[in-house]
């Protein structure tokens, strides 16, 4: 045994000692190498990239030295490992090395895609919609194109790395890709569906129909979108309700806040107000709300259109106000007009309406009721005191 160890167990021992130490300083070569290969304004960026990198070819070195560590220790039991290494090398130097660049690259365009993609998007969209679209607006456009763009090519990208690296294998692609052929025809017929939510989706984006951020409604549906893409919107209401609608089921999209929004208000006061002065109360209150520091920045008409006396109601006369605002902040400044046109009623002693109920008692009920002398209140025959003032009642 001991004669043994001296003969084989040392040399076993010393590659496999060998190879930690090296594989030890290929880990921290690597990592040196890659962090003065990426430059400085591309390392926080790259940083998900560099791991990746790193990891890969120390993985693709790792697999080399166990391999040589293994053979060292086979061939100290008998065993003549020549020709597996020979093998196994040629295949890794003629095959091997192509799939892990093949890997590399592929990855590496998808980051350069990933990277470039927004600030060519940002850049077309910035110099086509200037001078006509809010920043904000043309913003959301850009991240939403982009983020589709990125995700289709990178689906792109992994589908042609398959087919190289199967071709590398020794796999031959032809059949597959003729049966891939065949079966999106098959697909094609029993996704019918599916093949008009994608249509719809990309009609949506290139028609510019709404972005990430937009509050829409679609399909009876209102809400935020959070999500786009080609197959599905994704909404979410006031309730924080997630709804996932298919594009292909929209027919009509309602968009509350594109390019600029509108607060819409019906404001009722009582019949016997003086309608000129209401008027003149209302646009005061606007005004005041559009000199103000803290919402001025979310109006942009500086006073209100008072359109018409729109309605005379049950209980009072109706007034519609109306005024653009900037894209999502009408809810805002519609809920603040509010607050301060009923501060700007009470002080002015303006009656906002509520449901009156007359009641008739008829003709002769009315001839013998008792009316107040203090008040001039009607009450109920056979009353003593009045139920509105409290006095006494004489017959």
């Amino acid at each position: 045994m001991w004669q043994w160890f001296i003969t084989n167990g040392v040399w076993i021992l010393i590659a496999v000692v060998a190879g930690l130490v090296l594989f030890s300083l290929l880990r921290r070569w690597v990592t040196r190498a890659m962090e003065k290969a990426v430059p400085k304004q591309w390392y926080e960026p790259l940083k998900a990239t560099r791991r990746i990198v790193t990891w890969v070819i120390i993985g693709f070195g790792g697999v080399i030295l166990t391999l040589a560590v293994a053979g060292v220790i086979v061939s100290r039991y008998g065993v003549d490992v020549t020709p597996a290494l020979e093998t196994v090398g040629g295949w890794l130097l003629e095959h091997g090395i192509l799939i892990l660049v093949i890997i590399l690259l592929s990855y590496l365009a998808y980051m350069i895609i990933k990277a470039v993609m927004p600030h060519m998007i940002d850049r077309f969209i910035t110099v086509r919609g200037k001078g006509r679209r809010a920043r904000a607006e043309l913003t959301k456009r850009s991240q939403t194109l982009s983020n589709v763009l990125t995700h289709t090519i990178g689906v792109f990208i992994v589908i042609v790395a398959i087919f190289m690296i199967l071709s590398e294998v020794g796999i031959d692609i032809t059949p597959l890709l003729a049966g891939a052929g065949v079966a999106g025809i098959a697909i094609g017929f029993g996704a019918q569906s599916l093949i008009r939510d994608l249509m719809a989706g990309f009609f949506i984006m290139v028609e510019d129909q709404y972005n990430v951020g937009d509050v829409i409604r679609v399909a009876n549906v209102a809400g935020g979108v959070e999500g786009l893409n080609l197959r599905r919107t994704l909404l979410r209401d006031l309730d924080g309700i997630l709804h996932i609608v298919p594009n292909g089921e929209i027919r009509v999209a309602s968009n509350f806040t594109k390019m600029w929004s509108r607060a819409h208000l019906n404001i009722s006061v009582a019949y016997k107000e003086d309608l000129d002065k209401v008027m003149v109360v209302i646009r005061k209150t606007w005004e005041e709300i559009a000199e103000d520091p803290d919402w001025s920045p979310f109006l942009i008409s500086k006073t209100p259109w008072l359109l018409r006396v729109d309605a005379f109601g049950d209980s009072g006369i109706t007034i519609k106000v109306v005024g653009e605002t900037q894209p999502i902040k009408q809810w805002d400044v519609m809920g603040e007009l509010r607050r301060r046109i009923k501060k700007a009623f009470d002080e002015e002693g303006i009656e906002i309406p509520w449901p009156h109920v007359k009641l008739y008692l008829g003709q002769s009920q009315i001839e013998s009721s008792l009316t107040c002398k203090a008040c001039s209140h009607i009450n109920l025959p056979g009353s003593k005191f009045c139920s509105h003032c409290g006095a006494s009642l004489t017959p």
